[in-house]
């Protein structure tokens, strides 16, 4: 079976991924989202340059819950491609792809494997949107409405009917809501 590109993000209630000067202090890491959950059923990762340059090797401190530190063990156990124009070749921590997004994406479809995390940024997400490679949408909506910030959808180049698979509401005021695109 084709493996999926999921797009799993948190967005504001006004439609924004990270605030005016790239804050995502907004976001609630709630345990009940079961987000290790989702993590177990993909082993790979798609980034944009600067995404991973701000997460894709982030260190938890001290500080932080266990609960954190197990999320980004097993967000570091994955397979990571960064999609960049400049940066180029490979490092321990992931493989670089600077051109033929649509090829280099199916190729990574038909792998035998685990379902793919299109983790972002806004850029590589319109993209891969654009190029009707994301099969489904699971937007964790927040309890916040920013004013302004990064939105979620941008220069998006066509319509997309997509199918409600599910909902769900959580005590923290979230709601995840998850989508499929059937258009390929």
């Amino acid at each position: 079976m084709k493996r999926r590109i999921i797009l799993d993000l948190a967005v504001t209630l006004d439609g924004f991924i990270e605030g005016k000067h790239g804050e995502v202090d907004w976001c609630i890491m709630d345990d009940e989202l079961e987000f290790n959950h989702f993590l177990n059923q993909v082993d790979t990762i798609l980034y944009g340059r600067k995404s991973y340059d701000l997460w894709g090797q982030f260190t938890p401190e001290l500080k932080h819950s266990d609960s954190e530190k197990e999320f980004w063990d097993l967000v570091h156990s994955k397979e990571k491609y960064v999609f960049s124009r400049t940066q180029k070749g490979t490092n321990d921590n992931a493989i670089f792809i600077n051109d033929g997004i649509l090829e280099e994406a199916n190729k990574l479809k038909n792998r035998p494997g685990k379902d793919i995390w299109l983790y972002g940024g806004a850029e590589l997400i319109a993209t891969f949107i654009n190029l009707g490679l994301v099969d489904e949408f699971r937007l964790s909506v927040h309890p916040v409405v920013l004013g302004e910030g990064k939105p979620l959808f941008v220069d998006i180049k066509k319509r997309l009917n997509l199918t409600m698979v599910n909902t769900r509401s959580f005590s923290s005021g979230v709601v995840q809501l998850i989508y499929h695109f059937e258009g390929n």
